[in-house]
């Protein structure tokens, strides 16, 4: 069946030609409220023509974030820190073995169409689990990545990647997760996305037994973007880092 979201990314989107998009990868997992900070003092910055885009890679510790369409009664089990931010969606996990991917990306300079902004960062999704002979799907009434399993029933499959983004002045925040290598234990705290349906669960590319490893998957990544986005280039230094 073919994913209404699919022919989005038949069209470029690219940066502008000259542009520039740096590429910074976090080694320790960061405070969630200390990223979110620059995170949006990166897109302020962008927005005013002072600072490149950027793509940052990080993992964080365990923690819960609440999206705008969140339901309270999706926390099941508040045993971590829970964080209410303005992307979209509902109740995400985050936490070590995650690959998180905040993108910072001018999308009134590339192309100001929200939905064909999330096609792609599917496509960014299903592209990076190729390079490991995963195959990722797309669900027309569910946004995120999924892996079909029908080792465990019937129409069971499992999510291996979510999404959730926000717009200021037509800068993107927030982004992607790939579950490389979690404690799936943790996501049990939530209803993770709203998705209830007990034959939906969630897997990470360990879990479905591939012993990758994150920069594995960074390297993927970096790969997948150049391709959909354009290239990337590394970024300064953690200490020189500045908005």
């Amino acid at each position: 069946m073919v994913n209404a979201r699919e022919s989005l990314i038949l069209q470029p989107f690219s940066g502008p030609m000259g542009n520039r998009v740096e590429w910074r990868i976090s080694d320790s997992p960061l405070d969630y409220q200390m990223a979110l900070t620059e995170m949006e003092a990166r897109a302020a910055a962008i927005a005013d023509g002072s600072a490149p885009e950027l793509v940052w890679l990080l993992e964080h510790p365990p923690l819960y974030t609440a999206g705008t369409s969140a339901r309270d009664g999706d926390l099941l089990d508040p045993r971590f820190p829970v964080f209410t931010t303005g992307r979209g969606g509902q109740f995400t996990y985050h936490g070590p073995g995650q690959r998180v991917v905040y993108l910072m990306l001018d999308l009134k300079r590339r192309r100001p169409d929200v939905r064909a902004y999330i096609a792609n960062l599917e496509e960014l999704i299903i592209r990076t689990l190729a390079a490991f002979n995963v195959r990722g799907e797309r669900r027309e009434d569910r946004v995120g990545v999924w892996v079909a399993r029908p080792d465990k029933g019937a129409g069971h499959e499992d999510k291996i990647a979510a999404i959730g983004v926000r717009l200021k002045r037509w800068v993107s925040l927030h982004g992607i997760a790939i579950n490389v290598e979690p404690e799936l234990l943790h996501f049990s705290g939530i209803v993770p996305c709203g998705v209830g349906d007990p034959r939906y669960g969630v897997t990470s590319l360990v879990d479905l037994g591939l012993p990758v490893t994150m920069q594995d998957v960074d390297i993927a990544l970096k790969q997948a973007f150049a391709e959909l986005f354009g290239p990337a280039q590394k970024a300064l230094p953690e200490k020189a880092f500045t908005p």
